[in-house]
């Protein structure tokens, strides 16, 4: 078995290497899947809903893995030849007070009018209603998240961390 997952890992970090940023797409569309689907079953659905997984997918392909990907290599051009834990809670700051709210908001917009198909004016409502809510608990994680992705992660494996840690975030809110 550890064979099967070397090679993998493997196969993983040479794709990375040659197309990093499709790779990326690609594994947090995956993650995200997974995620929606560990979330469904955990809320006791009786069937699941294929096309709400296949569009969080598409969140995370087209959206929060190239964003994950340009974002990581921006701070990196930002804090560049920085090192030390000032350099990573600059970043962590940073990342918090922009990045956080509008994925945020961007998630919450895209699950009301896409995913779940409803108006503008009522996802409008409902973002006005829980947005600050949501960010608040957002922050209770999602600092040490950053925190442990820009001080341990290597570049290249920061959006599976994060994306892997999304997976833990969706599935449990």
């Amino acid at each position: 078995m550890s064979d099967v997952v070397a090679k993998a890992g493997q196969a993983y970090m040479k794709q990375l290497g040659a197309h990093p940023l499709r790779t990326k797409a690609i594994t947090s569309g995956v993650l995200a899947g997974c995620s929606d689907v560990v979330a469904q079953k955990i809320s006791g659905v009786k069937k699941l809903q294929f096309r709400r997984v296949l569009l969080i997918m598409l969140y995370g392909l087209a959206y929060a893995g190239p964003l994950g990907h340009f974002l990581h290599k921006l701070m990196d051009k930002i804090f560049h030849g920085q090192k030390g834990k000032e350099t990573t809670a600059k970043k962590v700051i940073v990342e918090q007070l922009t990045v956080s709210p509008w994925n945020n908001l961007m998630f919450m917009m895209y699950y009301g009018l896409v995913v779940e198909g409803r108006p503008f004016g009522q996802v409008k409502s409902k973002v006005k209603k829980d947005f600050a809510n949501i960010q608040m608990t957002a922050w209770k994680f999602w600092p040490i998240i950053s925190w442990i992705n820009y001080e341990y992660m290597p570049l290249q494996l920061r959006v599976l961390f994060a994306s892997s840690a999304a997976s833990c975030w969706s599935g449990s809110n």
